[in-house]
């Protein structure tokens, strides 16, 4: 394995930040977003007893009387918080087939430099350099594939804890009980 990352070239390098900076992004969310759920699927008495960390803002500031929508301000500050480094992810899922590309494109370039400066190339040279080319396409996109994967059910999580924050704040400035 750490042959064939040699073998592909400088690009590889920043291939192989992506991937443990998507892997650390997802790992992070993942145990953040649990921990979250956790926490907010109470009846919303409970929810005010144990004053979760994401909805302090939402249920300090009731005592302050603010209305249904300034509390929806709140809850919305508190969803984008929640979301925060989702852009990350989907910024290494764009980038990763990029640089694999780009790597595949400069070990091309170097294959036909080397057909141009020679009078007689082997076959078994010429393709050596190629496949050389095209494991940073692999690399590329097989991390683009398993971000895209966690990017997609971080994001589809984030949504069902957003819904969640919506349900309490209606709850609260309706003077309802959450879970009940």
């Amino acid at each position: 394995m750490l042959e064939m990352f040699l073998k592909g070239g400088p690009l590889m390098y920043p291939l192989l930040l992506c991937s443990v900076a998507g892997c650390a992004i997802i790992t992070s969310k993942f145990f953040q977003y649990r921990s979250i759920v956790r926490d907010i699927e109470k009846p919303l008495a409970d929810l005010q007893k144990s004053r979760p960390a994401i909805l302090q803002p939402l249920l300090a500031d009731t005592a302050e009387g603010y209305t249904e929508k300034e509390l929806a301000v709140i809850g919305t500050r508190q969803i984008r918080e929640i979301e925060k480094g989702l852009s990350w992810l989907a910024l290494i899922t764009t980038i990763a087939p990029l640089l694999g590309l780009t790597g595949t494109v400069t070990g091309m370039i170097r294959a036909f430099l080397v057909i141009e400066k020679s009078q007689s190339v082997s076959p078994a040279v010429l393709a050596g350099g190629i496949w050389v080319a095209l494991i940073t396409t692999v690399a590329g996109l097989i991390i683009a594939i398993l971000v895209h994967i966690g990017h997609h059910y971080l994001e589809k999580k984030a949504d069902e804890i957003a819904f969640v924050i919506k349900e309490i704040v209606i709850a609260i400035g309706t003077g309802n009980s959450h879970g009940d």
